[in-house]
């Protein structure tokens, strides 16, 4: 069993709230702007090389976006349990969890690196007969998971260091990695300064050397600045228990993020029923609206941990401020987004993406309509960050698959069928109404059952 570090209780049971909220999240939320910032300039780098080349690397993102989904989801489950752990004072429950959570990284990483070493090349020619494409995608998907340790690890520190309210060492990892790979896309995509020219494997080599750098700073900071857990892996041994209470938080988050994938799957069939533009204009938004939507997960990231201390701790009146400043803050942001999507789109469009006549045509509409439910979004966030804090992931899970495959696929494919592409936009507002109405009735459960009585 860990010694107790200090007898003075953890910054997230005592230090005021907006003040908490604000050093737990801040840090994320930059890191999140440098990841997001980071998905564009690397599709702007790869797009140079050839339209095979980047469309290799967009059939390539569903895994990867697969590998980012279970490494987060697991870690959902482990930020949750540690916190509450720490709340409680039970450090050697809490050694365990962080003990058992890079256990299942390991797990997963070379179950990912089986696949994709031996899989990568069935997986494009399932999908393109086109060689220039297969051979692009086989080398870029192939190094991203033969070497996709640093992913899984990444991740899982990164949540070691929330738990416990460190977040400002995540956003010096997560920002150095991410640099790290936008500085060597370029040097080894178009072989500058001497280096070979490895196009799109360059890009995947760029990506995982980010990763790598981020994980060693992330075991650094763990051991030399997380004193509040031991992650001593000398004399360990898998506990089943602590593992399926990690994935009865997690699994729900693991799915509602690949929920994402088969949603964009989705969608994309539909609007490739008009044309190519339309589907470009939808990957072009997901680009865009990761900048608004990112600061609002380093948000989430924060206020996870101080929610699932306090609840451990029982501390209602922090747990509900918790609640309301987020809120308000999430919602902010989305204002803030909603306006530049409505009197910026245009320009987005022209001066970031180069877009032509007809895909400003069809561009700037949707956009302007999307973006109508970025406010509503913003507590639906929230809300469901809320309910994986309180160990109750299934909610989260029952928002989204609602909003995703249950309201919004169904409701594009009948405005597109009924009254063509340019109704089809209006799916999403319609869908987030729809996932603000469960969300306030299942917040609103939460509240009688778990917080009320505390």
């Amino acid at each position: 069993m860990s010694e107790m570090p200090e007898i003075k209780e953890n910054k997230m049971g005592i230090m005021p709230v907006p003040k908490l909220l604000i050093t737990m999240s801040l840090p994320m939320m930059l890191s999140m702007l440098v990841q997001a910032l980071y998905n564009i300039v690397d599709s702007m780098f790869v797009a140079k090389l050839s339209e095979d080349a980047l469309t290799a690397v967009s059939l390539a993102f569903p895994i990867q976006t697969l590998m980012i989904s279970i490494s987060s989801g697991a870690g959902v489950g482990i930020n949750a349990l540690l916190s509450r752990n720490l709340g409680e004072r039970d450090f050697e429950g809490a050694d365990k969890a962080a003990k058992n959570g890079l256990f299942l990284a390991v797990v997963s990483f070379i179950l990912f690196a089986v696949l994709g070493g031996f899989g990568s090349h069935l997986f494009f020619t399932l999908q393109t007969d086109n060689p220039h494409i297969i051979t692009y995608g086989t080398e870029y998907l192939s190094i991203i998971t033969i070497f996709c340790a640093g992913i899984f690890l990444q991740i899982t520190f990164e949540r070691l260091m929330q738990s416990t309210g460190k977040t400002i060492y995540n956003m010096i990892t997560q920002g150095i990695g991410a640099i790290i790979n936008i500085i060597l896309d370029p040097i080894m995509i178009f072989g500058l300064f001497g280096f070979p020219r490895l196009e799109v494997a360059g890009a995947a080599i760029a990506t995982i050397t980010g990763q790598a750098v981020a994980v060693s700073l992330s075991i650094y900071f763990n051991q030399t600045r997380n004193k509040e857990i031991n992650i001593s892996l000398k004399h360990f041994h898998p506990d089943k228990k602590t593992i399926l209470t990690i994935y009865k938080v997690g699994l729900p988050s693991i799915i509602m993020q690949s929920i994402g994938s088969v949603m964009t799957f989705g969608m994309n069939k539909i609007l490739l029923m008009f044309s190519s533009t339309a589907a470009a204009v939808f990957g072009v938004y997901f680009k865009l609206q990761s900048f608004i939507f990112m600061p609002v997960f380093g948000l989430n990231n924060g206020m996870t941990p101080i929610i699932a201390y306090n609840y451990g701790a029982r501390k209602k009146k922090r747990i509900i401020d918790t609640m309301k400043l987020s809120i308000f803050i999430s919602v902010s942001i989305m204002i803030v987004g909603f306006l530049i999507f409505q009197f910026g789109a245009e320009f987005l469009l022209k001066n970031l993406f180069d877009a032509s006549d007809n895909m400003l045509s069809i561009g700037v509409p949707a956009l302007r309509i999307i973006c109508l439910s970025f406010p509503v979004a913003g507590f639906c966030i929230i809300a469901g960050s809320v309910f994986q804090a309180l160990g109750n992931g299934v909610y989260s899970l029952l928002t989204s698959v609602l909003r995703q495959l249950v309201v919004l696929l169904p409701t594009a494919y009948i405005l597109a069928a009924l009254f063509g592409l340019h109704m089809v936009w209006w799916s999403f507002p319609i869908a987030e109404i729809a996932s603000l109405t469960l969300s306030a009735i299942l917040l609103r459960r939460i509240y009688r059952l778990q917080i009320k009585p505390l």
